[in-house]
């Protein structure tokens, strides 16, 4: 029986997961079918006349460039939207040449492009309530990574998450928001703690984790030093990113 065919009242308990199932699941999340979204070799799109191709900027380059634009946000001095009409007019309708891709939570206080303080057509941007990996953003960040180029995929959480808050209380909630919690549990369990920024910053972690170990197109750039992919956490009162490490204990492949 799916979700929708659950009435609403019977919803939460249909989703509620046991601690030994949960634990279990970590496992489950890293060793998740990848998604072959292109079929065959692919190549990055040409940038156009005057666009810097994506090739030519390293991993490390790459989050250097977003960092520095979140420290012009954290200090009140962006300078890529005033860019965004422009770049529209100009070359938007040809293409995009995006260097970041970003996995990040919905909600409406992370305003990723303002963020990282970055124009139109620079980030390629996958937003889902807890940001978490499924099918859909594997396949959406693979498209990313084997098609335009990007050099880096960061998994963004946050403070003050309604997702994780909810997850870690498993409140009754309507329809099918519950679906959500058993992807966060395992950070949950495996941070052992009750501070949900705690928990926010194992999630990122886990899921960082997850996508290059679940799928072959991310493990396969990682691997070959084209791609980093970095956990992360945004504070929505101070403005700033901070990135985070992955162990290597989630790691199913080498740095």
């Amino acid at each position: 029986m799916s979700l929708s065919e659950v009435p609403p009242e019977n919803q939460n308990s249909c989703c509620r997961t046991s601690r030994r199932d949960i634990i279990g699941a970590v496992a489950a999340l890293a060793a998740a079918p990848a998604i072959g979204l292109v079929a065959g070799p692919v190549r990055a799109a040409e940038a156009p006349s005057g666009a810097a191709p994506t090739e030519t900027i390293t991993p490390d380059q790459a989050l250097k460039e977003i960092m520095d634009g979140n420290a012009r946000f954290i200090a009140g001095a962006p300078t890529a939207h005033t860019k965004d009409l422009a770049i529209i007019k100009a070359r938007a309708a040809e293409g995009q040449w995006p260097i970041v891709g970003v996995l990040s939570c919905a909600d409406s206080r992370v305003p990723v492009e303002m963020v990282f303080d970055e124009p139109i057509g620079r980030l390629f941007v996958t937003r889902v309530a807890g940001n978490i990996t499924t099918p859909e953003i594997i396949a959406s960040l693979e498209y990313g990574i084997a098609v335009l180029g990007i050099k880096a995929v960061v998994v963004m959480g946050h403070s003050n998450c309604g997702a994780i808050k909810a997850a870690m209380e498993n409140p009754e909630v309507p329809g099918q928001i519950s679906a959500l919690f058993p992807a966060i549990l395992p950070a949950v369990y495996m941070s052992g703690s009750d501070d949900p920024m705690v928990v926010t910053r194992q999630n990122a972690v886990i899921h960082a984790a997850t996508l290059i170990n679940s799928s072959p197109v991310v493990e396969a750039k990682v691997k070959a030093r084209e791609l980093k992919v970095v956990p992360a956490v945004y504070d929505v009162a101070t403005g700033k990113v901070e990135m985070l490490p992955i162990p290597p204990a989630m790691r199913t492949t080498s740095k």
